[in-house]
């Protein structure tokens, strides 16, 4: 474990998440050339994205388990070539229906992928090392995200849509090649347990589900990656260019600043969550807090927010995705290794749960706004003040599931463990120093 060829296959494995993400948020940065080409309205559009959240969600528990029972490197090489399918058929299409479709297929093929190389990573690694790699991996794919906030919205803009998203499958192209000819599923020197049947995986998911260990990574990621998610993915460029009249190219800058600053943060949290295990939940409050009260800033300025506010923002939604891979070592530590896939898909659930949700009931909003005579334009800095206002109760909800989880969590180690204890952190150093010796 941790030997050279490990390295190796984290970055392809790395490679093959940097292509999910670039194919993900291409749609990020095309959503005024989208308006352009489709001529429909702010809900029909956001579709777009919320049909691609949507099939990513629901297939989050199908792929976790077939994670479980096929292993990882299927799921990725699968995975990639029908998100190339997918940005081939958005980069071709004429109609809203043929780009929807398109989407559809991306999402299906990046719900496999993150799941997957989480499980490689926990499958080649052991040790202190693997919630800091699982926060790499999420920040390395973070690249994807500059490629569609920089040279694929060059490329965009200088030689239109068809060549822009053709470009960008030829990314994912190239990672299928690398993943089948690269990526293992374990070590070759790997004990290998009796491979489970069907029937064996799902027997487990329903005890899986019930864990409150899982439900508090779900609920921590629900309210963590949501809100940079619906920003990064669809409505933040309209926003900062329609609404408050930025440039093209400044817009573009402030998604990647998101990238840089979860480039920053996530080795942080990693190590934070790695040295302090019991504090992770507060971790994740932390940044819930954090974002509610730079958004607050946001939606309650008098005129248009000045620019020192809007990076403010995007650093807070930056640490927002890093801060959702605490999910996922919730789902390490309070699950089996053999159910580690399931657990993995229903956490990544969450986040992205939210996202649509939030995503279509935006679109929904500014276009009430716009034809009850609101707002002149579709997209109006006092409608999106309206529309973005929509988080508060989406998230906030979720806030209110995670504290639930939080307490049911501690009541099962009291249990588990045979510890009498109050704070949730008590019950898990307890429980952590047992483990430990």
């Amino acid at each position: 474990m941790n030997s050279k060829r490990s390295w190796f296959v984290f970055g392809i494995a790395a490679l093959a998440y940097v292509s999910a993400v670039l194919q993900r948020t291409t749609l990020g940065v095309a959503g005024v050339s989208a308006a352009e080409r489709f001529d429909t309205s702010a809900a029909i559009l956001s579709s777009l994205a919320v049909v691609q959240l949507i099939v990513y969600a629901a297939l989050q528990i199908p792929n976790g388990i077939l994670i479980d029972r096929v292993g990882p490197k299927a799921l990725i090489v699968v995975g990639t070539a029908v998100m190339v399918v997918g940005q081939l058929t958005l980069a071709f299409s004429t109609d809203v229906g043929t780009a929807i479709l398109g989407r559809i297929l991306v999402g299906a093929g990046d719900s496999a992928v993150f799941i997957s190389v989480i499980r490689l990573v926990n499958s080649w690694f052991s040790g202190r090392i693997v919630p800091q790699l699982s926060q790499w991996m999420g920040n390395l794919g973070a690249i994807g995200q500059i490629l569609s906030a920089v040279p694929f919205a060059i490329v965009l803009h200088a030689a239109g849509w068809t060549t822009a998203f053709a470009s960008a499958a030829a990314v994912g192209v190239l990672a299928f090649i690398l993943g089948v000819i690269v990526l293992a599923d374990r070590p070759a020197d790997a004990v290998v347990g009796t491979q489970p049947t069907l029937r064996d995986v799902l027997s487990r998911l329903g005890p899986t589900l019930r864990r409150p260990g899982t439900q508090l990574g779900f609920w921590s990621h629900f309210v963590t990656q949501s809100s940079g998610t619906v920003f990064t993915i669809f409505w933040g460029f309209p926003f900062m260019v329609s609404a408050l009249g930025y440039s093209p190219g400044l817009a573009s800058g402030l998604l990647v600043v998101i990238v840089l600053v979860g480039l920053v943060s996530g080795p942080i949290l990693g190590v934070l969550t790695a040295r302090f295990p019991t504090r992770r939940s507060n971790l994740v409050i932390g940044i819930v807090v954090m974002l509610a009260v730079v958004w607050t800033a946001v939606l309650v300025w008098p005129v248009a927010p000045p620019l020192w506010l809007m990076v403010l923002l995007v650093v807070s939604m930056g640490a927002g995705g890093p801060g959702s891979l605490i999910g996922f070592d919730f789902a390490r530590t309070f699950n089996p290794p053999h159910t580690l896939g399931s657990a993995n898909g229903v956490v990544n659930v969450g986040g992205f749960t939210a996202s649509f949700v939030m995503l279509f009931l935006i679109g929904v909003i500014l276009d009430a706004l716009h034809n009850a005579g609101f707002s002149a334009d579709l997209y109006n800095v006092s409608a999106f003040r309206i529309a973005f206002a929509v988080q508060y109760v989406i998230i906030g909800g979720g806030v209110l599931f995670l504290l639930r989880a939080r307490r049911r969590a501690r009541l099962q180690l009291e249990e588990d463990e045979g510890i009498s204890v109050g704070p949730l952190w008590v019950a898990l150093s307890a429980a952590w120093a047992r483990k430990r010796t």
